[in-house]
């Protein structure tokens, strides 16, 4: 095989190559890529599942101190018994209470129905922190409790106010909607429960 024989192969395959790529251009003329973004986002039930697995979802806390006393009556002398006590309330919401359907997403917009905001947890009396104040006479356990029972009545007499709850809501609208946005939402509807 000589020389021209190699020079007619590699002309051939270059004549080849060439015929190739003119038929893929041709074949190709009519046609495009696009290249776009899907502004839809899917709530997918990991993500629902993340958000009510958050739990007790707090929004505001208040410390208090209440200083309660009582006095009983004696034939010759009054006996007296004040203690201070200190609590915290935490007013949010509880995530474990949403009903199903709580969360719905139609494109970039999510609309949620939230439980009310109130009180997240009833025992919020420090008492390792309670200190007596003054005590005078004898005192039954009995006297002690109603002593506590009183304090946090006014605890949650003074502390869980309607301006708190509300405070509490705004706080919560304004988290949840960072959240939402943060997750690829624009617009974020949400109703507490009552």
């Amino acid at each position: 095989m000589g020389k021209s024989f190699r020079l007619g192969i590699i002309l051939l395959g270059a004549s080849l190559i060439l015929v190739a790529i003119f038929w893929l251009r041709n074949c190709t003329k009519n046609d495009y890529l696009e290249v776009g973004a899907d502004d839809t986002i899917d709530a997918t039930p990991t993500q629902i599942q993340s958000i009510k697995a958050i739990g007790e979802w707090e929004f505001l806390s208040v410390s208090l101190e209440e200083l309660t006393d009582t006095v009983r009556k004696g034939f010759l002398s009054d006996d007296e018994l004040s203690r201070i006590y200190y609590g915290t309330l935490r007013i949010g919401i509880n995530m474990h209470q949403v009903e199903p359907g709580w969360l719905t997403a139609e494109g970039d917009s999510v609309s949620l129905i939230l439980p009310r905001v109130d009180l997240l947890d009833h025992d919020f009396i420090d008492e390792a922190r309670t200190k007596p104040f003054f005590e005078s006479g004898s005192w039954k356990p009995e006297d002690r409790e109603a002593l506590y029972r009183q304090a946090h009545e006014r605890m949650l007499r003074h502390g869980l106010t309607p301006e708190n709850l509300a405070a509490a809501e705004t706080n919560a609208r304004e988290q949840i909607t960072s959240l939402m946005h943060a997750i690829g939402f624009r617009k974020v509807n949400m109703t507490f429960g009552h």
